[in-house]
């Protein structure tokens, strides 16, 4: 009996994930949230987060943007609660990919890879 239930949710849970493939897809993309200590960031990391902690003088046009979280890889905050600043990239002819996105106070994230993934920085 136990069996036949389990094989029955089976089957249920893979016709509804052929059927929403998009659902699946996307599950699959989201890299969960590790953490990183502030003194493991990269040079140029650790720089930005000392001008953000200082406010400024920002380098770049576009750093303290709002950040819209349309991924909805970081946690759910009020619309405008996170702003993203730029980490220099040595050798970028851009801005590169890399960023500090902040939330709350003291609630600071990595990416390295344009927002596919991030990382919480732990003081």
């Amino acid at each position: 009996m136990k069996s036949s239930l389990f094989r029955h949710l089976l089957l249920c849970l893979l016709a509804f994930g052929m059927a929403n493939n998009t659902v699946l897809a996307y599950a699959r993309s989201v890299s969960p949230i590790t953490t990183i200590a502030a003194h493991e960031l990269p040079g140029e990391a650790q720089a930005t987060l000392k001008l953000i902690r200082q406010g400024g003088p920002f380098p770049y046009r576009r750093d303290g943007v709002e950040f819209q979280n349309r991924e909805r890889r970081l946690p759910s905050r009020p619309r405008g609660t996170y702003h993203e600043y730029t980490v220099p990239t040595p050798g970028a002819g851009d801005r590169g990919a890399r960023r500090i996105i902040v939330g709350t106070p003291d609630e600071f994230y990595f990416t390295a890879d344009h927002y596919r993934s991030f990382s919480r920085v732990i003081p």
